[in-house]
Order: structure tokens, then C-alpha cells, then sequence
């Protein structure tokens, strides 16, 4: 198809195609709209200046959501979270030493711990140490540094120092989005520096994720995709999402029904 459109045309088309199929491949694009892949990649950088987008190699995705601050995130799909986290504690063992990274998916994962498992749980998120205050058989240590109020945890170097001088049976990352050709990412430099050093320090990497942050990118990498040992995706997650994972060899776990959904139906 031979086209000769002008920016805001291309662009338009451009954003209809990242919607329709979930990611753009800027050598493709040049090729249909019969533009140099240059204008394709300037055409990106705009776009993702005005958020419209997440620039990766060799194109674009949806960006990740942009969410409101750690306690106005607590409020949003509590059910789902719920059923994420009774999925992920099965595999926690007594006797394990376990990052448990901020994130309110991580909250509910903090919460769903049997009060009786021995664990020992190293995290940066005052609000998961809290929720673990009543466990008498749970041993919590606190890692230090500046704690950032949107993110809801400390970040800096003096957080990485400190998870760099311990080592973990696994590590439960909060992600703001996962793509399976560029990984888990975050929004901010800070905490992807911190979830990845949990991951650098730990036996086995894990992330429990909501449809929303599937096959989306934010910012900053923090793992590749094969680095993470396992997913925990919610019960109508993709089934598209769902192969590409299963397909690189990642553990892949399917979260229940919530009850909530059940009733719906």
C-alpha cells in the first residue's frame, strides 16, 4: 500500500495499528505507509512523548498503565489481586528467605501468608512488613533508604546496597509492565535498579501480574523475560499472552476464578 500522509495522518494510523495488534514493528510500518523507517522512529519518539506509546527495540508498544499512588492503587480489582495471591503463596515453603518487592498485588500476597509459615521476608515496602506484623512464626527484615510515597517503598542506592548483602530463595517482583520480547519493566530508574538487584540475589524470580500490565512497557528494564522463573497470570488473561510465555520456557501459573467474577456470570 502506497501512502503519502502527513504526520498527524501517519501517526493516527500508526496508533490505530498499536491498538488493533498490541505492537508495532517500525520496519513494517515504514514499508506500508512507503516512508523511510527514520520517519517511523522520529513518528515513534513523538508519540511517545504525548504517552501514546512505549518506544522499544525495533518499534513500539502499549505503554504500561500509569497508576494512581500506592494507596489509591490498594482500592483497584482487590479481587483479582486476591485470587493472584492465594495462587502465589503455594509455592512458598517454611524455612524460605523471601524478597517481597513493593506493589499492592504484593500487598495481598503478603496478606494471603498462612500466619503459622516460618518464613523470613526481606522487603522495601512498609506496608507488607505491617501486614506481616501479626505472623509470630514470620521473621521481617526492613530494608533502608528514602521511602518513595508514590511507589510505596524505599528506592536508592542505600536500598540496593542493603539487598546486595543478602541472598533469597525467591524473589516476588511488583512490575509495571511485561512484554514477552523486552521483559518486566517499571516507570521510574529507582525501583527498576531495586527489583533487579532483588532478582540479582535471589534463586528464583517471580511476578504475579493483572491483565492490565501484560503486553505493555514502561520505561526502564528491569529483567528480560527468560530471567523470570514464573508467572502468575489472572484466570481470563490472553490465551495469545498466555502460549508466548509458555513458549520460552517460563513456569507459567493461572490464578483461579475470583468469587466475585463467579457471581457475574
Amino acid at each position: 500500500m502506497e501512502m503519502d500522509l502527513l504526520t498527524q495522518e501517519r501517526q493516527t494510523y500508526i496508533h490505530k495499528c498499536l491498538q488493533r495488534e498490541g505492537r508495532v514493528i517500525a520496519a513494517d510500518l515504514a514499508e506500508s505507509l512507503n516512508v523511510s523507517v527514520d520517519t517511523i522512529r522520529r513518528d515513534l519518539r513523538d508519540m511517545a512523548s504525548l504517552g501514546l506509546c512505549q518506544r522499544v527495540y525495533g518499534g513500539a508498544l502499549p505503554p504500561a498503565p500509569k497508576e494512581a499512588n500506592f494507596l489509591g492503587r490498594q482500592s483497584i480489582m482487590p479481587e483479582r489481586k486476591v485470587a493472584l495471591a492465594a495462587a502465589t503463596i503455594d509455592f512458598l515453603q517454611p524455612g524460605m528467605h523471601v524478597f517481597i518487592d513493593a506493589g499492592t498485588t504484593n500487598l495481598a500476597i503478603a496478606q494471603a501468608i498462612p500466619g503459622d509459615m516460618a518464613l523470613t521476608v526481606l522487603t522495601n515496602a512498609p506496608s507488607i512488613a505491617a501486614a506481616l506484623l501479626d505472623h509470630d512464626a514470620c521473621q521481617i527484615v526492613v530494608l533502608g533508604g528514602q521511602v518513595d510515597k508514590q511507589i510505596g517503598a524505599a528506592v536508592g542506592a542505600r536500598t540496593v546496597r542493603e539487598i546486595e548483602a543478602l541472598n533469597a530463595d525467591l524473589a516476588i517482583l511488583g512490575t509495571c509492565g511485561f512484554d514477552v520480547i523486552n521483559g518486566l519493566s517499571a516507570h521510574t530508574l529507582e525501583e527498576s535498579e531495586v527489583k533487579r538487584a532483588m532478582a540479582m540475589r535471589s534463586r528464583v524470580t517471580m511476578a504475579a501480574l493483572t491483565n492490565d500490565k501484560l503486553e505493555t512497557a514502561a520505561n526502564y528494564n528491569i529483567l528480560p523475560s527468560q530471567a523470570c522463573g514464573r508467572l502468575i497470570l489472572e484466570f481470563d488473561s490472553p490465551e495469545p499472552a498466555r502460549r508466548d510465555i509458555s513458549a520460552l520456557g517460563i513456569d507459567l501459573v493461572v490464578a483461579n476464578r475470583p468469587a466475585s467474577a463467579q457471581e457475574s456470570i
